[in-house]
């Protein structure tokens, strides 16, 4: 694994905590010994929570990260948040593309690469996720899903650019269920994006669907798995704080 792909756990928080769960987590968690010498944290709380997260991480080694960014820097756009409202709050990070906002939120292809690019652009680091569904996977299409949500996410992007960007492989199956991929499986998938994107050759892909301390280390262990998007597993600190030893030793094996 090269020095660019350093292991990295991120916490998808998705609809939960307030701003004063939020607090309690962060103080809790920043108590903890934490690996942060061999792997990189990132929480990603509700917007409204952003703002009271980035102040309690101020100084810390952990990083802030949105679950969501508008293709847009400004406007009338209802519900919508715009990069330069992230990065005001602290946040360095941004998922996009997540199955969720896709099923039901209607995201395309073609707004996951302009999120993207405007993340990008404001110094963001993107977090693309991608996945199948349990019927693509039954039919034997996984990885040519995968591979077209990903060449659309970086299409005309330079491979410089798409180094800077995180993908994240979660095959929707699997989000939530307690039922992962096998390591094996999802390093296979992961190894042919790799392959067929060059700008992801140093770029971090992580995995995500039913993450947890006790199978993170099975998946940093393979060549191509360098951390996880986690959700229900990040919303605990004596979980979230297994998750990070967990990636260390997967990692170290």
């Amino acid at each position: 694994m090269s020095a660019a792909r350093r292991p990295l756990i991120a916490g998808n928080w998705k609809m939960h905590k307030t701003i004063a769960q939020t607090q309690a987590f962060i103080a809790d968690l920043c108590a903890r010994p934490l690996p942060l010498d061999d792997v990189d944290a990132v929480l990603c709380p509700p917007f409204t929570a952003l703002a009271a997260a980035g102040a309690a991480l101020a100084g810390s080694r952990v990083g802030l990260g949105a679950q969501n960014v508008s293709w847009a820097e400004q406007g009338a756009l209802t519900g919508e948040i715009a990069p330069a409202m992230l990065t005001e709050c602290g946040v360095r990070w941004v998922v996009i593309g997540h199955s969720e906002r896709r099923a039901m939120f209607g995201e395309l292809d073609e707004r996951v690469k302009e999120k993207a690019r405007i993340a990008l652009a404001h110094g963001l680091t993107p977090i693309v996720a991608v996945g199948e569904t349990a019927e693509e996977h039954a039919a034997g299409i996984a990885l040519d899903k995968v591979r077209r949500q990903v060449r659309a996410a970086f299409d005309g992007f330079a491979d410089d650019e798409i180094a800077r960007c995180v993908v994240a492989y979660e095959p929707i199956w699997a989000i939530g269920t307690g039922k992962a991929d096998s390591p094996e499986e999802a390093n296979a998938v992961m190894g042919a994006i790799r392959a067929d994107v060059p700008g992801l050759r140093d770029a971090r892909i992580l995995y995500g669907g039913s993450v947890k301390p006790d199978n993170i280390a099975a998946f940093v262990s393979q060549p191509h798995i360098d951390g996880g998007l986690v959700g229900g597993a990040s919303l605990e600190p004596a979980s979230f704080a297994a998750l990070l030893e967990g990636a260390r030793k997967g990692a170290a094996a």
